[in-house]
């Protein structure tokens, strides 16, 4: 029995051993994408080539060509490499990751060279999907195209359209191949996009590489699983999907292992079956717990083979796995390090700016003491020129108060008799040249000036304020001037100043007449009062008596009081009853021609105080 188990084995082993020569050919064409030009780079697509490749070499492909961020050149003369290879081949794969993009519903791979600044640009620059299917379809069995190209593409975005109603779609397009036993698989369903994913490789490529090599597993169900597994990592968000059809056989990408064929009397059967259970489990548990059943025999050496298989593989596992570390521990340490340099780098650039801070708070403190000192200088000499000033303007104010006392004194000195009105003396000149004055200076002349022919009632104080305006406008008005009443100017000054007389008569109340520089009150008739208004009432009862048109002050007729001759003038009466009565007192005459009782130096005797001091007993007398 053991001779024949033996043979048997030995049997198994050679057809085992020769069945691989009349297997079918399998070739796979690996494209990964990262690299581009226009667009910021991809992270997965190399990598995802790299793990499928790595796949397709696992599963026993005879030929597979692994080629990563290739130009529009390169890709074009890839596919027509692969495509005389697969004239030769069963099985014919291409795997392509990168941006794919869709055109009025056409399929192009993009390779890492384009701009596509333009929509046209599309068909000069990329690589169209059916390039890909011409490449696969010599093969005899299985043409099988796997797209990785569903990402959001950057292209679209910034693409500009020659023509508005070209349709530029969001992923691929929906394509249906005409060959037979052909497969187009997406990562994600037509008109949508494709994750990257967190990790190293895209949901799409980890389902592939963990599904596909399955022995004997048919295509459609291994895509069946992929879906699942991508949806269930997304969370429902990407579906991918297969266009094409097979026939009614299963169709897989790798074989599935032959199974030796013992006579049908083997009394081994049972032990076989179970060996082939635990073969399927693959584990240590599964084996140990095969080796409990059937301690010895031709299977329990073989259970034995596959337990130092699978402690050599974690043995080889372990040690991957501690050189693993081993690398990261190097890799940390060294980015510790390059950390510290960093650190000291930094600090060190910290202690330099903090002290160029200091160094400029210093300089800045030192020039903040320049100018403080240089402003206190400059704030004490504006203070020294002020106080000075001031000075000067108290000395000025002190002359001119001093000029204007002495000019009212002469003027009130120097009236003429005979010409009704008082000439006033010109206000003493500035001792400086009008050139020399301030605007202060200058305004109050003017000022002076103006109350010295009778238009300014206020004080001289060099404010030219409202009150000086209106005097300066009633001066324009009676002298027949033109000056700007709010500017006090030297010309205003010189025209005043060559007026000898009074120009602008005095303004009285209602009830009151001008004579003179003063406003004395109206006499009413006999029998009459006067109102709160100043207006000629009867004494016996409340009424106002038709009023008497006013008469110019020359024509009112003479009247004497007790104390003068009555008679009446030699002018007819136009001389005013009150100037008569003083004049008389003083022996003064009246002026047939001019209406005006002259006194004085011109006049018929008496002198200016007298009749002044009369003229006021007179007007007191009379407000009583």
């Amino acid at each position: 029995m053991g001779v024949f188990r033996f043979l048997l084995f030995s049997l198994f082993l050679v057809w085992f051993g020769c069945g691989s020569a009349f297997a079918e050919k399998r070739i796979a064409l690996v494209i990964g994408n990262s690299a581009y030009k226009s667009v910021p780079r991809l992270i997965n697509p190399v990598n995802d080539a790299a793990l499928v490749g790595g796949m397709f070499k696992n599963a026993g492909f005879d030929w597979i060509d692994i080629k990563t961020d290739l130009s529009a050149s390169e890709m074009r003369k890839a596919l027509r490499e692969f495509g005389g290879r697969a004239r030769e081949a069963e099985v014919a794969v291409i795997y392509y990751a990168g941006h794919g993009i869709e055109l009025d519903g056409t399929n192009y791979l993009i390779p890492t060279d384009a701009s596509l600044e333009t929509d046209s640009d599309v068909l000069d620059e990329t690589v169209g999907l059916d390039r890909a299917l011409f490449a696969v379809e010599p093969a005899k069995q299985l043409r099988l195209i796997i797209l990785d190209a569903c990402r959001d593409n950057p292209f679209a975005k910034t693409m500009r359209r020659t023509v508005a109603a070209r349709a530029i779609g969001r992923g691929l397009a929906k394509i249906e191949p005409t060959s037979p036993n052909t497969m187009i698989a997406f990562a994600a369903k037509a008109g949508s996009t494709a994750s990257d994913g967190d990790s190293k490789n895209s949901p799409f490529a980890t389902a592939l590489v963990e599904r596909l090599p399955t022995p004997g597993l048919d295509l459609r169900k291994a895509f069946g699983f992929i879906r699942d597994d991508v949806l269930k990592n997304t969370g429902y968000k990407q579906e991918p999907y297969v266009y094409g059809s097979l026939g009614g056989d299963d169709v897989s990408l790798v074989p599935a292992k032959p199974v030796a064929i013992g006579p049908p009397a083997n009394p081994d059967n049972e032990i076989r079956r179970d060996y082939e259970l635990a073969l399927q489990l693959g584990t240590r548990e599964g084996w140990a717990a095969f080796l409990n059943l059937f301690p010895s025999g031709f299977y329990a050496e073989l259970a034995k083979g596959q337990l130092k298989k699978i402690a050599a593989e974690e043995t080889r596992a372990a040690a991957a796995n501690k050189a693993r570390q081993a690398e990261e521990e190097k890799t940390r340490l060294a980015a510790e390090r390059a950390r510290k340099a960093e650190q000291d780098k930094a600090a060190a650039a910290a202690k330099a700016a903090e002290d160029a801070r200091l160094a400029a708070e210093k300089a800045k403190q030192i020039e903040d003491a320049k100018a403080a000192a240089a402003e206190q200088r400059r704030l004490d000499a504006e203070a020294a020129i002020a106080k000075a000033l001031a000075e000067k303007q108290a000395a000025d104010k002190l002359a001119a108060d001093k000029a204007e006392t002495e000019a009212a004194a002469k003027q009130a000195a120097e009236k003429e008799v005979g010409k009704g009105t008082e000439q006033n003396v010109a206000a003493v000149a500035p001792a400086s040249t009008p050139s020399a004055m301030s605007p202060q200076e200058t305004t109050r002349l003017v000022q002076l000036e103006l109350r010295r022919v009778g238009c300014l009632a206020d004080a001289a104080d060099g404010d030219w304020n409202a009150a000086s305006q209106r005097s300066l406008t009633r001066f324009n008005k009676y002298a027949g001037t033109k000056f700007d009443a709010k500017l006090a100017s030297l010309e205003a000054l010189g025209a005043i100043k060559a007026r000898t007389g009074r120009v602008c008569p005095p303004v009285c109340e209602r009830g009151f007449e001008p004579i003179g520089d003063r406003c004395v009150r109206l006499t009413c008739r006999g029998g009459q009062t006067r109102d709160e208004k100043g207006e000629c009432i009867s004494r016996d009862r409340n009424e106002r008596p038709a009023r008497i048109p006013d008469r110019p002050l020359a024509s009112r007729p003479e009247t004497m009081d007790s104390k003068s001759t009555e008679r009446r003038s030699s002018s007819g009466g136009r001389c005013v009853s009150t100037s008569q009565r003083c004049a008389l007192e003083i022996g003064g005459r009246c002026d047939p021609a001019t209406g005006k009782w002259e006194y004085g130096r011109n006049g018929a005797g008496g002198n200016t105080q007298a009749f002044n001091a009369c003229l006021g007993r007179t007007m007191a007398g009379r407000n009583h």
